[in-house]
Formats: structure tokens, sequence, C-alpha cells
């Protein structure tokens, strides 16, 4: 079979699977597998539901291919615009800036940052052991340091007072709307990456909560959240001590909440 039947073959079953971009999955799975036998085994795990970032072993973002195992948080484009903020907020910091990317997934937004800015250091925080294996992976280039455990709890003592940017794309899904999401992240993402308490906030609230303890005088702590929830967040940093704002995109369908110790 040529490879032109052959991809016309996996286009039809990836649509019949209900993949909406099948054309583009179709040509990502072809030169993603070695050989034949392979790419028959690549389809089949996605035309069984399994997201396509598992399937294939990267993510897109920010333009760049970061490595994600199963159970890891799949970074969103949405957190694109988080990314595009934290870099405007690192603006300025004259000897390179101290970064902090908690609940840091693969570490994503930590090495798309690494990539746009000139770093003194990148540091990344996540409780999931996965997430933290996955991240080792992809921030080593930047010359990142990925901790395992709760928040600010595996933190150097040294950065007290020394980070300029802090991000947290930390879960924000309320508990009982879990069961909404689209299969790919109900059934095959870690809950602990979702799961934001009650009323999606529990983890924003404690990151918020000790931000001014680990930010330097002018740094800032940016949160992704939703547009719904949007106003308690800015509360919750307000009630934190920091100088709140908050910036949205349409493009992106993201909303960021900005705090900053002055």
């Amino acid at each position: 079979m040529s490879s032109s039947l052959q991809g016309s073959a996996i286009v039809s079953r990836l649509r019949a699977a209900g993949c909406v971009f099948a054309d583009d999955e179709a040509r990502l799975l072809m030169a993603a597998a070695p050989n034949a036998a392979d790419l028959d085994a690549l389809v089949e795990r996605r035309v069984t539901g399994e997201p396509l970032e598992y399937v294939l072993g990267f993510a897109e973002f920010c333009g760049l291919r970061i490595a994600v195992e199963p159970g890891v948080f799949v970074p969103r484009r949405r957190s694109e615009f988080l990314v595009t903020q934290a870099a405007q907020a690192a603006q300025g910091v004259e000897s390179g800036a101290v970064v902090v990317d908690m609940c840091c997934g693969s570490g994503a937004i930590g090495v798309a940052l690494a990539a746009r800015l000139q770093l003194a250091e990148l540091h990344a925080v996540d409780i999931d052991p996965v997430a933290v294996r996955c991240a080792r992976r992809n921030i080593a280039a930047a010359g990142g340091h990925v901790y395992e455990g709760d928040l600010y709890e595996p933190l150097p003592i040294t950065l007290r007072g020394r980070v300029d940017v802090l991000v947290a794309n930390a879960p924000y899904v309320p508990t009982d709307e879990i069961e909404l999401l689209p299969a790919e992240a109900r059934l095959h993402e870690a809950r602990i990456a979702l799961d934001g308490g009650a009323d999606g906030l529990d983890i924003q609230r404690r990151v918020s909560e000790g931000a001014s303890q680990w930010l330097a005088p002018g740094g800032r702590v940016l949160i992704e959240t939703s547009e719904r929830q949007a106003p308690d967040t800015l509360e919750m940093v307000a009630r934190a001590g920091l100088t709140s704002s908050l910036n949205s995109s349409e493009e992106f369908d993201a909303t960021v909440v900005i705090g900053s110790r002055t």
C-alpha cells in the first residue's frame, strides 16, 4: 500500500473515532512511527480514546515540543497566554529573572519562559511523582531544578524573598464538575492535576496565601483561572496583601490574575 493510500485509511479510522483534526493527527502519527507495525499500534491507541499527546509522547506548546507521559497533565494552548503574561512581568529584571513554575505538570510553562527570557534561575514544583519525572526531562535542558512536594514546601529556603515571577496553573476545576470534562482529560489525566476542590479554588488560595513570603520586592505571582472564577481569584490575591489585576485574551480564551508585591 502506498503512503498516500495508507494515510487515507488512517484518516478514515480517526474520523470514524471522532477525531476532529484527523488529517493533522494522521500526519503526526505517521511521522512518529518507525515502521508499519508501530504505526498500527499508535493508531489503535488513538482510536480507542488515548490523548494524541500521550500516543506521540509530546505536546506542542509555544512552538516547542514538550515531552508528555501518560497521566501527566497535557499543556493547553490557553496556557500560552500565561507564558506571555509572565514574560512581560519579567521584563526589567536586570540580572535575569528568578522564576518558579508552581504545579508544573510537564514543566511546559517553565520551559517556555526559559526559551523567552534570560533566566538567572528556573525552579519547578509538583506533588505528583510522575509529573516530576516528566518535568525533569523537559527542564534539564534549561538548567532548571524540579522538586517533588506540596506547593512551597520543597522549595529551597534560599528562594524566600528572591522570586521575581511565580507562575501557577494550579488545578481549578470544581470537584463536582470533573465528570463534565472531555473524556481525554477525565479518563486519562491524573485527578490531582484537575481537582481544585469544592469551588475549584483550593490550590489557588494556598498559592496566593504563600506568595508574598517568596516574592522579591516588585515580584509577581500569575495565576491562570477561568472567567467565571476570576473575581474570586482577584479577591483572594488582594487578601494575601498583593496588588491584584486581571488580564484576559479572547484569542486564547484565557484569564490570568496577577498579584504584585509592592
